[in-house]
């Protein structure tokens, strides 16, 4: 159901359509994501979480403290700490995910080590534990793997199935899917409505 064509129209870049084809339609046919609407729903939450499948990792490179605090309101207490977390993505990926998601305290390195990968931004070390389980892929020891086309794919397509977006994507309830993924923050709800019409006028 997706080609290279397909994702081309549907906005992807010719490069990362080419790389993605394949491993895409492997893991939509392993995860029963087997509908044009399925297909056009996942498709465009996937192109909104990667910039079009061109970002595969989270980078947490900021440059100023206001964008911090905006994010992490509650984990970065104040401008002052902030500002000393600027340019320095290692540490504050360690800070703000820090006991959350399975990771263990600042100091074990969780944070960075299970930051969000693929397409749809896995992080924690839980969410890393359960993928590995559900794929048999070695995800905790090597969580590199999961910014790789392959298992982005994978990975995405056994979190969304996980969720129980399938059913949702059947009667296009695009806003319960993004509440689904990106949380109550609801982050670029139009554009992923926007995305999905054009995902599914891709596919026709």
């Amino acid at each position: 159901m997706i080609d290279t064509a397909h994702l081309i129209a549907a906005g992807v870049p010719p490069t990362q359509a080419r790389a993605f084809a394949e491993p895409l339609r492997a893991a939509c046919a392993l995860w029963g994501i087997d509908t044009p609407l399925r297909v056009a729903a996942f498709l465009a939450q996937l192109m909104h979480e990667s910039a079009r499948l061109t970002r595969l990792e989270e980078s947490l490179y900021y440059v100023t403290p206001e964008r911090i605090r905006a994010l992490w309101p509650t984990r970065v207490a104040s401008l002052d700490l902030a500002a000393r977390l600027l340019r320095q993505p290692e540490r504050l990926a360690n800070l703000v995910y820090s006991g959350r998601n399975g990771n263990g305290d600042i100091a074990s390195g969780d944070g960075w080590t299970y930051r969000g990968r693929g397409l749809i931004q896995l992080t924690g070390r839980a969410n890393y534990t359960a993928a590995q389980v559900a794929c048999n892929r070695p995800y905790v020891a090597e969580p590199w793997r999961v910014a790789e086309p392959t298992d982005a794919c994978l990975t995405a397509a056994w979190y969304w199935h996980s969720r129980g977006l399938n059913t949702l994507a059947d009667s296009m309830q695009v806003d319960e899917i993004t509440r689904a993924i990106n949380g109550p923050a609801m982050v670029a709800a139009a554009e992923r409505r926007q995305m999905t019409e054009e995902a599914a006028r891709a596919l026709a």
